[in-house]
């Protein structure tokens, strides 16, 4: 794809200048937590996307290998990012084309809950992560969630120790929260999705085939971003990565959950 080339927009996948700020600075903010507890060697960052935050991993003594499902994405990311230094291939994050332990750090961000069986995915980042390794994974916080069909396992905060720990044998869990101006800011924005989900008086899209609910969000989230562009987008709210913070203090209304996992287990 040539240089300049965009994926499909399908609302769940972020792009700059679509995708509300707030949500852009999420992605960022949790992009940033991994980074600052980064050492050297070579990462692996599932679910790449577009390559904008993946690239900000790379470094003299750290190569970074971006991976996704979709080949507009990776053809996006390589011809933007490649001489900058990302390596990008399309992969199956259940099924990655690494040899056990070829990395020193794997990165998980907004993915796992996309998994009907999220163990597939755990499991071969472990197997793919070096012994003394470190696994990053950031994913909804299920109380705090839109809903979002793309999102077919969310977590709590037990419930997503209790699977990490499973495959790894440390795991430490963190939250990545915003200030109180931008929590408010999501949660009119919720408001505002339930006022348009009330609409369905029969809850029809949880009784028609899921792929057509899918395909019918698909559609009709972009224009919504598209709608509400010049007042959510583009920088115009204020809203950057500055206003979000890692956290160990979680309840209900933390936005993100942060988990490191160390000590891969080796079946």
């Amino acid at each position: 794809m040539a240089r300049g080339a965009s994926a499909k927009l399908t609302g769940e996948r972020p792009h700059q200048g679509v995708t509300p700020d707030s949500l852009l600075a999420l992605h960022a903010a949790g992009y940033r937590a991994v980074l600052e507890r980064l050492g050297p060697g070579p990462l692996l960052d599932v679910g790449c996307g577009q390559g904008f935050e993946s690239v900000g991993f790379a470094g003299p003594d750290r190569p970074v290998v971006g991976v996704d499902y979709s080949g507009e994405a990776t053809s996006v990311a390589r011809a933007r990012f490649g001489r900058a230094g990302l390596r990008v291939a399309q992969m199956d994050a259940l099924a990655l084309g690494f040899a056990g332990g070829a990395f020193s750090a794997v990165c998980s961000s907004h993915l796992i809950e996309h998994f009907v069986h999220p163990k597939g995915h755990v499991a071969e980042l472990a197997r793919v992560l070096a012994d003394d390794g470190t696994a990053f994974f950031l994913t909804p916080n299920e109380p705090a969630d839109f809903e979002n069909p793309f999102h077919v396992h969310l977590f709590d905060r037990q419930s997503l120790v209790e699977l990490l720990g499973r495959y790894f044998d440390d795991v430490w869990l963190g939250g990545v929260d915003a200030v109180p101006e931008v929590k408010a800011d999501f949660a009119a924005r919720r408001a505002k999705a339930k006022k348009v989900l009330a609409l369905d008086l029969f809850d029809l899209r949880h009784k028609i085939p899921r792929r057509w609910y899918i395909a019918t969000y698909t559609r009709l989230l972009p224009v919504a971003y598209r709608l509400m562009a010049k007042q959510d987008t583009g920088g115009t709210t204020g809203i950057t990565v500055d206003d979000w913070f890692v956290t160990e203090e979680l309840d209900d209304t933390t936005l993100v959950l942060f988990a490191v996992a160390r000590r891969p287990r080796r079946r």
